[in-house]
């Protein structure tokens, strides 16, 4: 039997490279989204390229996708398992924390259907709420 790390890369057609393994080992040990310079100092000395094109082939694949909190920065973290290379099912809400600068997935807090006038089709879709979470509240 593969381990678990390999095993979710193989479930979503992605052939388990060491730094597939790496990077996903990586997200998978994180509580808030994460960036690309953050995922470069956990995995240096590893190459800034190769560490971009592995984020890239997992939002590809539904195995990842990229928030966008303003900061100008994109965070990359893990999908639902039931993402895939033709749809993301990540329709939720993203909290960005003024105070510790942390992005973090809301899973639980879905994204309202938002009536679009006609002649308009939504593509993708994004809800950033910014504010003070809840382990920098106390």
């Amino acid at each position: 039997m593969k381990p678990i790390t390999e095993q979710k890369l193989v479930n979503k057609n992605i052939n388990p490279t060491a730094m597939r393994i790496l990077v996903l080992n990586l997200l998978l040990e994180q509580n808030a989204a994460i960036s690309l310079t953050d995922i470069e100092k956990g995995l240096a000395p590893a190459d800034r390229i190769t560490i971009y094109r592995t984020l890239k082939t997992f939002e590809e694949k539904g195995l990842a996708h990229v928030i966008d909190d303003g900061t100008g920065s994109p965070k990359y973290a893990l999908c639902h398992d039931d993402c895939d290379a033709n749809e993301h099912h990540d329709m939720h809400v993203h909290f960005y924390c003024i105070t510790c600068k942390e992005t973090f997935c809301l899973p639980n807090s879905k994204i309202p259907d938002i009536s679009l006038p006609g002649g308009f089709s939504s593509m993708e879709m994004n809800l950033l709420v910014k504010g003070i979470c809840q382990t920098c509240q106390h």
